[in-house]
C-alpha cells in the first residue's frame, strides 16, 4: 500500500506545488488592488461562468460551454481533412525518393509560414469566416504528420523490405503488414503535435474571425473590459489542450506497449 501512496504522491505532489506557487505569486502580485483581478475573484468568476455554461441568448450570446465545443468542433473539421491527407503523403514521402525530393522543398518552404498568414487565403476563397478558420487549422496542422510520417518510414529496417521483396508482396500489403506496425509510433508523435498546433491556431483565428468559439470569446471579453473571464478562458484553453495531448500520448503508450 506504501509503495502505492509514494507513487502518487510523486506524481501529484509536484503539480500541485506548481499550482500553488503560481496563485500564491498571483496573490501576492495582486493584494494592492489595480485592474489585473486577484486569484479569488478569477475563482468567483469561473463558478458563475460553469453555473450554466450552455446558456443561449442569441447567435452572439452563448455560454463558455457552447464556445469550446464550437472551437473543438472547427479543430476536428481541420485536423481531419490534414490527417487525411497528411498520412498518406508522408507514407509517399518516405516511400519513394523521387515523391522526396520533389516534395521535401514545398515543405521546407509552407512550414515556417506563420498560420495566420493563410487566414486570409481562406477568407478569399471560402468567402466565409467558418471554412477560412477550417483551412486554417488543416493547413498548418498537417505538417507535423507528414514529415514524421515519412521519417518514421524511411528508419523502417532495410532488412524487412527485402524479404517483402523475396516474398513478392504487393506494395499494399507492404504498408499495412510491414511499414504501419512500425511507423505508428512515429505517426501518433506527428498526429498529437498536430492536435496541439490545431487548437493553439483555432484561438488566435476565431479571434480575427468572429462567431462562436472559445477565441472570439475571449476578444469580445476584452471588449468588455472584463478581464477575470479572460482568465478564466486561459486556464480553460490550456486545460483543454492539455486533455488532448494527454489522450494522445496515453494512445501512444499503449501503442508502443504492444
Amino acid at each position: 500500500m506504501k509503495p502505492v501512496l509514494d507513487r502518487l504522491a510523486a506524481t501529484l505532489l509536484p503539480p500541485l506545488v506548481g499550482m500553488a506557487l503560481l496563485v500564491g505569486v498571483w496573490a501576492l502580485l495582486t493584494q494592492k488592488g489595480g485592474s489585473f483581478p486577484t486569484p479569488a475573484a478569477t475563482f468567483d468568476a469561473a463558478v458563475a461562468l460553469f453555473a450554466d455554461p450552455f446558456y443561449r441568448n442569441g447567435p452572439n450570446d452563448q455560454g463558455i460551454g457552447w464556445n469550446i465545443l464550437n472551437s473543438l468542433q472547427r479543430v476536428a473539421l481541420g485536423f481531419g481533412l490534414a490527417a487525411l491527407v497528411g498520412i498518406p503523403l508522408g507514407f509517399v514521402i518516405g516511400r519513394f525518393r523521387f515523391a522526396e525530393r520533389m516534395v521535401s522543398p514545398l515543405i521546407s518552404l509552407l512550414k515556417p509560414v506563420s498560420p495566420l498568414a493563410w487566414l486570409p487565403i481562406g477568407l478569399l476563397v471560402f468567402q466565409r469566416a467558418d471554412p477560412a478558420a477550417i483551412w486554417t487549422i488543416f493547413i498548418c496542422s498537417i505538417w507535423p504528420m507528414v514529415v514524421n510520417t515519412a521519417v518514421g518510414v524511411q528508419r523502417v529496417p532495410q532488412d524487412y523490405l527485402n524479404v517483402a521483396r523475396v516474398l513478392n508482396l504487393s506494395e499494399w500489403k507492404v504498408i499495412t503488414r510491414i511499414l504501419l506496425p512500425a511507423v505508428l509510433p512515429y505517426l501518433l508523435t506527428g498526429v498529437r503535435l498536430s492536435v496541439g498546433t490545431a487548437w493553439l491556431v483555432i484561438v488566435a483565428a476565431e479571434m480575427l474571425t468572429g462567431g462562436v468559439g472559445i477565441g472570439f470569446w475571449v476578444w469580445d471579453e476584452w471588449n468588455n473590459l472584463n478581464v477575470q473571464h479572460i482568465l478564466v478562458a486561459i486556464f480553460v484553453i490550456g486545460i483543454v489542450g492539455l486533455l488532448l495531448e494527454q489522450a494522445l500520448m496515453l494512445l501512444a503508450r499503449r501503442v508502443a506497449f504492444e
